[in-house]
């Protein structure tokens, strides 16, 4: 069983779906656990369920407002060992009917998101000399699909920045890894399916079915099954483990 006690964890994206399972899970294996976001509310939400989780709000595409999180993290509950960078969203619009703006905003949240996340920590894990930088990433960083096109070159960027720097820390106890989970079962997933419904004239049964015939076994990715993933790789018995875009999607990629 994986003991995670004495290991400060950052999480984005804290408040909700994937990023909240993560917390729970990760408390409950002993971290301390510090969850982040925009919105205050489901941050304190998820804080409310254990001890060991604090709520801080921040915005992941702005720099200085992630080192202002790191500052008070650290002073709450230590230095960041592990930083989960969880925030992400995606937009659904056919390549022709894109702006600048869709495209800016995709990459800010999906990619520099990641980056200005990994940035802002990765001094203490240097200083320490050990430590974790794992991204949420997604099969659309292994694949292509239709009509979101800014996301999945965002998710593709996050694998490629993940495999560059896993390179640059090897030797310094730090390790650099993407988990890409398919379609999961969480509140983003809810908006893919009203915006097929809406686009498409399909019921929600058959949006619902044209989504999961992507998975070879035929279901939804559950978050708990991502957040096992992330307690793994957060485990020293996963030291050898860099650089790498681990598929969660029941057989996709």
């Amino acid at each position: 069983m994986t003991d995670l006690t004495g290991k400060h964890i950052l999480i984005t994206g804290g408040g909700t779906g994937v990023g909240r399972e993560i917390a729970l899970q990760l408390a409950a294996a002993g971290a301390a656990v510090t969850v982040t976001g925009r919105r205050q509310a489901p941050l304190d939400e998820v804080s409310a369920q254990h001890s060991a989780i604090q709520a801080i709000s921040a915005d992941v595409t702005d720099p200085a407002s992630m080192a202002d999180l790191v500052r008070e993290a650290a002073k709450r509950q230590g230095p960041i060992d592990i930083t989960i960078a969880n925030a992400g969203a995606a937009d659904s619009k056919p390549f022709n009917r894109m702006t600048t703006e869709d495209w800016t905003q995709a990459l800010m949240i999906n990619l520099t998101g990641v980056f200005n996340s990994f940035q802002a920590t990765l001094p203490a894990m240097e200083r320490s000399g050990w430590g974790r930088l794992i991204s949420i990433a997604s099969t659309a960083g292994l694949k292509g699909y239709a009509y979101v096109s800014a996301y999945c070159a965002a998710k593709h960027g996050v694998i490629g920045l993940t495999k560059s720097l896993a390179l640059e820390l090897a030797t310094k106890g730090i390790t650099v890894n993407a988990v890409c989970p398919g379609f999961t079962e969480t509140p983003m997933l809810e908006k893919s399916i009203e915006n097929i419904m809406k686009k498409t004239g399909m019921d929600q049964a058959a949006a619902i079915k044209a989504l999961q015939a992507t998975n070879p076994m035929g279901r939804f990715i559950q978050p708990e099954e991502i957040a096992r993933t992330v307690l793994w790789l957060c485990d020293d018995n996963s030291g050898s483990i860099t650089g790498q875009a681990i598929s969660v999607s029941g057989g996709e990629v």
